[in-house]
């Protein structure tokens, strides 16, 4: 993955087959990653790869928010061993270091598009 370079936006689904508060998986080249919509519209896109379990799990999980420093912040729970991580972001709430990753995302003519890597995931199990 490269961080630095260019978006090439891929559409990876149609907009209505996307649900609320709930993830989708997309296979792109560089891995698989997972797509949340949240109720107020906004898009995430982290790994789909658990760093803890190294299962692709975590479109799976459950989708939340907790407040941080009274800032609400959108989560997901990985459906393994329960690390929240934060949506805007990928990082794991409760370990430092270690994070999902994140890519670019947006909603054009239909479609779910997914942009460039812009955090490359960090602390996985086989590293």
């Amino acid at each position: 993955m490269n961080v630095d370079a260019p978006s090439t936006w891929r559409a990876v689904c149609r907009d209505e087959g996307l649900p609320t508060e709930r993830g989708v998986a997309a296979l792109l080249a560089e891995g698989q990653v997972a797509i949340v919509r949240m109720s107020d519209g906004t898009l995430y896109c982290v790994g789909h790869r658990d760093p803890f379990g190294g299962a692709n799990v975590i479109a799976r999980g459950l989708v939340g928010s907790t407040t941080i420093d009274g800032v609400r912040v959108p989560t997901v729970a990985s459906p393994m061993y329960k690390q929240v991580f934060d949506l805007r972001d990928g990082s794991c709430l409760s370990e430092p270091g270690v994070t999902l990753g994140s890519w670019e995302v947006r909603s054009r003519d239909g479609n779910i598009e997914v942009g460039r890597c812009v955090a490359e995931p960090t602390g996985c199990r086989d590293e």
